[in-house]
């Protein structure tokens, strides 16, 4: 997808603390801590304003962000969100953070990927085999104790209190098929956010940016033309 974005805007691509090159913590963090550490490299990077995009855990960064540092935000797009999610989705995300103390990397993968896409893409042997290849073949992919801390991260995240307070123009996007953050979790964000819209994409589960690039992108850039904002 970032190709496609990047053709007509400046993009931002950032590896949270414990993610790919980013260093690893040494100490449990919040949400609260990742979305100061993005404003705080808009500030080195001596760019004021911007539209942020996040997929699911990024979404809750950006949704805190957006609350926290409204002044430093044009546009929110949320891509496989949530406000409030329930316990299937909390029993989830617990056991991811503690999987990989017993699995290795492969093993892992191949337990959470069926969460992630659709029947129609985990049926191709061939895209399945791709994804895990890639992921396990990483360079900076991240060390148990960084999963564990990203799971805590989004256990103990609480985004209801700041939503009254986002008000810039705001994209909820999610896949139609969508099991760990359903339709439903969307919908939701619409009741505590004025001034957002919902797209939902056919055809796609969680890793929508994976099952259809093409069309995320077409929505984000839409909105974006809509919206009239030059800068990602």
């Amino acid at each position: 997808m970032m190709p496609l974005l990047a053709k007509t805007n400046l993009v931002i691509r950032v590896d949270n603390r414990g993610v790919g090159r980013s260093s690893l913590p040494t100490h449990p963090y919040l949400m609260k801590d990742l979305a100061g550490d993005i404003s705080a490299l808009l500030e080195y990077l001596q760019i004021q304003k911007v539209s942020v995009i996040g997929h699911s855990m990024g979404a809750q960064i950006a949704q805190v962000l957006t609350s926290n540092y409204s002044e430093k935000v044009k546009n929110l797009i949320l891509l496989s969100s949530w406000k409030e999610a329930n316990s299937i989705f909390h029993n989830i995300i617990d056991t991811w953070g503690e999987l990989p103390k017993i699995l290795d990397y492969q093993q892992y993968q191949k337990v959470i990927l069926p969460w992630l896409f659709t029947d129609k893409f985990l049926s191709s042997p061939q895209a399945f085999a791709r994804i895990i290849k890639i992921a396990v073949n990483y360079s900076f992919r991240p060390n148990p104790q960084s999963l564990y801390y990203q799971s805590q991260a989004i256990l103990n995240s609480s985004i209801s209190g700041g939503m009254s307070t986002i008000s810039c123009p705001t994209l909820v996007m999610v896949g139609r098929q969508d099991i760990l953050t359903p339709v439903a979790f969307s919908q939701q964000l619409l009741q505590f956010i004025p001034q957002a819209e919902l797209r939902i994409i056919d055809h796609c589960g969680h890793g929508l940016l994976i099952e259809s690039p093409h069309t995320v992108a077409s929505n984000i850039l839409d909105f974006l033309a809509r919206t009239s904002v030059t800068n990602i």
